[in-house]
């Protein structure tokens, strides 16, 4: 449970900007409370708890990350299409940043790895990188965003488009296609999640 120490106006400004819906505080300690995503942030005297699955829905936004960032993503499914899920990891020269997985319902293996992508470049963007050096083992997903194949299915042609829309975000990124082996804590989210539903 990360807990933010910081002014709690301020905060509440910034998620409000974000496009938060920022509530009144539940007791008299707590000055508002906000919800995005699988995460509820608290604000107290001089501080925000966040709770929830995914704290990083909220902590991201009241981030001072900045700089630099390895992204590193990926995505499958049991059978093709079948039941799929996400992974993607943000690392820093301080270690992890923040990480997520989760069950995306039927989807097929290429579209599961776009879907991997996109949430891990908004989890980038949230957090407030300049540059990114993302990492995938979809040799599919990197040659299509990068131009060298065409995109020719429509429903990837369409997270292509989105996933350049993100790039375009940050000042300088680089998408490389890594052997597995290197993108191994992004494959184990995938994983854990399509084994817990």
């Amino acid at each position: 449970m990360p807990v933010i120490e910081c002014d709690v106006d301020e905060a509440r400004e910034a998620l409000a900007n974000a496009g938060v819906i920022v509530s009144e505080g539940k007791t008299e300690y707590e000055h508002w409370r906000a919800k995005r995503g699988d995460a509820v942030a608290i604000a107290y005297d001089d501080k925000v708890v966040v709770q929830g699955a995914n704290p990083q829905d909220i902590e991201a936004l009241l981030s001072d990350a900045g700089g630099h960032a390895y992204v590193y993503f990926d995505g499958g499914s049991h059978g093709n299409p079948g039941p799929a899920a996400t992974g993607w990891v943000i690392v820093t020269s301080d270690g992890i940043a923040a990480e997520g997985g989760e069950r995306i319902g039927r989807a097929t293996n290429n579209q599961a790895e776009y879907e991997a992508l996109v949430q891990a470049l908004e989890a980038a963007r949230d957090y407030g990188f300049d540059t990114v050096d993302v990492k995938g083992d979809s040799q599919l997903v990197v040659k299509q965003v990068t131009g060298a194949w065409k995109t020719n299915d429509p429903k990837l042609r369409e997270k292509r488009v989105r996933v350049r829309e993100l790039l375009d975000g940050f000042d300088t990124w680089s998408l490389k296609h890594v052997p597995r082996e290197v993108n191994e804590r992004a494959d184990k989210l995938v994983n854990e999640a399509l084994d817990d539903g």
